[in-house]
């Protein structure tokens, strides 16, 4: 077994760090648990020299002897047993159905957490790149922008690039430990650093530092990471109403916090259904703005009738149209059907309080637990505003309205629906918090959907704060972490020097003392290196472990104390080596009562080494247990008998729930790589029109056409530019690919009419719609890839030709695959 840890004797370790008086009623984790794995031996066996304890003296001085003493709280049936059977498992892994499920769920588990670290990556380059490619449209973007621009769309070169030697990489292997044993320095950097810097550090601590999503050690220490940022962040605010609305990095942690990959499988399983129901009728229009329903009121006279009767001006202010007899009754419907609607939503959401995230969950309660003790006074209401304000404005509205973004539909919404979801989102978040109508009071009609259900979604919002606290399990978590030999975490270089110079820059706020462990870390590695190149920004395993700790070679011995006792002991171990024979014989594990003796005499004379030696231990164990009177051969050793039967039971409804949860996970990674190829196809886009600008440029500058351009870092020549093209496609085709959004040909003809598609220049295209037998066109478009550009920048998906409305983003993905290969 792996050599374990403890600390020197009075150290402070509490969830919420050192904030003062918010934080004070916070219970802390015990002072003699250490937290960490083993340091690897260097020469001559010792322990390497590395450093980064959590929880260690915070002198840094590493003075105290070892102990034994264990709090109060390590010593609960619960928390040994589990340590003990972990450490147990740690012998030879029994290969039954159960282990081969777990095994694939974990698996499953990390593909889904690396690859939400991706697409994380993925969305924040598209957001830049959305910023800066409508800059580089108008020509108003510097030269070290457009390096900026095509170092973002560079691949990395796994390659090329080099890695900092490895005594620089044990002292990054200290620091990052200490970073995530100890939440509250990255809690307290988080506070301390700009907008412009907070995405690339919660790029490190949402996806790498804390990057197994499902892990419950590393789910509980960001957690706690997250109480110290909320705790601060009550204790500097003065006023209750601007608490926790502002776009800061608080905000921003939070909604980021819900993109990770629970938090997508809750909105996958609780809303894709509802939402596929209502953008399916693409022809509903609930519009309720007064002003945009005489609009399209009087636009629909002036189809059926070709002229406007003297009574309908153009141009009318808002109380004009909301006055409208007309437009009344045409909106008294509507808010029916919009109420009824948000109502089915609502429900669905309340009836999955069981399916919200625990992470989620929690945070919603430390939000009410924080506003009771800075807020005294303020009323239930008031707190569930709060805790809507997060819940529902950070995580459940924006996939309601964007739901395309959060691969919940198979396709962009039509107009009307697209408007509807939208209408739907304000009118939860008007319920979940103080409704305001000063920029749009034709939402004030809505009201009876806020008054009938304001009770209920108070109380919905506080069952989602009753869950327990994670300090205990966290404290076992973080104790068996000492027996990992292979902690580590996966990091890009420049995700590494980043945080360095975040924590270099800010030392002098975060660590007074000199003699503490984060300022001595610092001191030892010294200035941050610069950013690599993108594409030398290569990722590695970083192994994790530290250097202010003392050995203990037995873990039996580390648990001891006045109230586990060494029966206490074998009998937990003599109940888990029965359970791991049976789990390797499953022919035996149906027949009740356990024979438990003769169990063990059958692995013990088995031809299996693993099963004998098993078998041997478990007797001898067996017979020490009796002769101490734990248990009693004269009643077939019944106290035993009952437990491993009880853990059998168990272990088969653990069975099936691993099996339940890997199906729901596997849609999930279905969903997260979907969301990842269309996150690429992007960037594609992007990529494709750099190429095609920069083939302009050169044609212009060049003689008769010819220019030099550079993709992918290689000079390339061009010569005149040839029209590609036309290529055809047919209605059905464009229907069937989800180019076609809305379609105003009758049906019967459809069937001849067809698409024409040719770029004549780099950059332009033409899309010419035809019908059969006839020579020229009904309707020719000319477009510049400019302007799909920036309408997919603008979130304007609908590209009007008329008859058909197409989906810009499928159209420019199509222009992409056709001409993306233009020499």
């Amino acid at each position: 077994m792996a050599a374990l840890t403890m600390t020197a004797p009075g150290t402070p370790l509490s969830p919420l760090g050192t904030l003062g008086a918010a934080t004070s009623s916070t219970p802390s984790l015990p002072s003699t648990i250490a937290i960490g794995a083993v340091a690897p031996k260097g020469a001559g066996g010792r322990p390497a020299t590395s450093a980064g304890a959590p929880g260690a003296d915070p002198s840094g001085s590493g003075a105290g002897s070892p102990t034994r003493r264990i709090t109060n709280r390590m010593t609960n049936r619960y928390s040994v047993n589990a340590m003990y059977s972990l450490a147990a498992e740690q012998d030879v892994e029994v290969e039954d159905e159960l282990a081969r499920a777990q095994k694939r769920l974990r698996d499953l588990k990390t593909r889904i957490s690396s690859q939400s670290k991706k697409n994380f990556v993925l969305e924040r380059d598209v957001r830049y790149l959305d910023s800066r490619i409508g800059l580089l449209i108008q020509n108003r973007i510097a030269a070290d922008e457009k390096r900026q621009v095509q170092e973002t769309l560079e691949d990395v070169n796994e390659e090329g690039g080099a890695f900092p030697d490895s005594r620089k990489l044990s002292q990054y292997s200290n620091l990052f430990f200490l970073l995530q044993s100890e939440p509250r320095h990255v809690a307290s950097l988080c506070r301390l650093v700009s907008l412009t810097e907070i995405d690339t550090l919660l790029q490190t601590v949402m996806f790498t530092l804390y990057g197994n999503q499902y892990e419950q050690r590393e789910e509980h220490l960001l957690l706690t990471m997250f109480q110290s940022v909320l705790a601060a962040q009550f204790e500097s605010t003065t006023e209750f109403g601007s608490l926790l609305r502002a776009n800061t990095p608080v905000s921003r942690m939070m909604t980021t916090y819900t993109r990770r990959g629970p938090g997508q499988a809750y909105l996958k399983d609780v809303l894709s259904e509802r939402i596929n129901s209502l953008i399916a009728h693409k022809d509903l229009n609930l519009e309720i703005n007064p002003l945009k329903v005489y609009e399209q009121m009087i636009q629909q006279i002036e189809e059926d009738t070709g002229a406007l009767p003297p009574s309908l001006p153009r141009g009318v202010p808002a109380e004009v149209a909301a006055a409208n007899v007309d437009v009344q009754a045409i909106i008294q419907p509507r808010l029916t059907m919009l109420m009824e609607i948000a109502d089915t939503f609502l429900a669905t959401i309340m009836d999955s309080i069981e399916l919200v995230p625990y992470g989620i969950r929690w945070i919603c309660k430390q939000i009410r637990s924080l506003t009771r003790r800075k807020y005294p006074d303020a009323t239930d209401a008031s707190m569930c505003s709060l805790i809507g304000g997060f819940f529902f404005l950070r995580f459940i509205n924006p996939s309601i309205v964007t739901p395309q973004a959060y691969m919940l539909v198979t396709e962009t919404p039509a107009r009307h629906p697209r408007r509807t979801l939208t209408l739907i989102a304000k009118m939860l978040q008007n319920l979940a918090n103080k409704p305001s109508y000063s920029k749009e009071e034709y939402m004030m009609s809505l009201n009876p959907f806020v008054e009938q259900n304001k009770t209920t979604i108070n109380q919905f919002l506080n069952n989602l704060c009753e869950v327990g606290d994670f300090y205990e399990s966290l404290e076992m978590d973080q104790y068996m972490a000492l027996t990992k030999k292979d902690l580590s975490i996966s990091i890009t270089l420049n995700e590494l020097y980043n945080t360095h110079a975040l924590f270099q820059h800010h030392i002098d706020t975060l660590s007074l003392n000199d003699r503490h462990h984060l300022r001595v870390l610092l001191d030892e590695l010294g200035p941050a290196p610069a950013q690599v190149p993108r594409a030398e920004n290569k990722s590695f395993q970083l192994s994790l472990y530290s250097r202010w700790e003392t050995p203990i070679q037995d873990l039996s011995t580390a648990l001891v104390s006045d109230s586990v006792t060494q029966n206490d002991l074998h009998f937990m171990e003599t109940k888990s080596i029965f359970v791991q024979l049976l789990r390797s014989m499953p022919q035996l594990a149906d027949r009740r009562p356990i024979d438990l003796p003769a169990l063990a005499e059958r692995a013990a004379t088995s031809k299996d080494p693993v099963l004998v030696r098993r078998g041997i231990k478990v007797q001898n164990l067996l017979s020490e247990l009796e002769a101490a009177g734990v248990v009693d051969k004269g009643d077939h050793y019944k106290i035993l008998q009952d437990e491993v039967s009880m853990e059998m039971v168990h272990l088969g409804n653990a069975r099936e729930k691993v099996i339940l949860e890997t199906r729901s996970l596997e849609a999930v990674y279905r969903t997260i790589c979907d969301h990842n190829n269309y996150l690429r196809s992007q960037i594609e886009q992007y990529k494709a029109y750099l190429v095609n600008s920069r083939m302009m440029m050169s044609k212009d500058k060049g003689s008769g056409g010819v220019g030099v351009v550079s993709v992918n870092g290689k000079e390339r020549k061009l010569g005149r530019a040839q029209s590609l093209g036309p290529y055809r496609f047919t209605h059905s085709q464009f229907e069937k690919e989800g180019i076609i959004m809305e379609s105003n040909v009758p049906e019967n003809r459809r069937a001849n009419i067809f698409f024409n598609i040719a770029s004549p220049t780099p950059g332009t295209f033409l899309i010419a719609l035809h019908f059969k037998g006839r020579e020229k066109p009904i309707l020719e478009m000319d477009l510049k890839i400019d302007d799909l550009l920036e309408k997919q920048k603008d979130n304007d998906a609908t590209l009007d030709l008329e008859y058909v409305q197409l989906n810009v983003p499928k159209v420019l993905a199509l222009f992409n695959k056709l001409f993306a290969k233009r020499k």
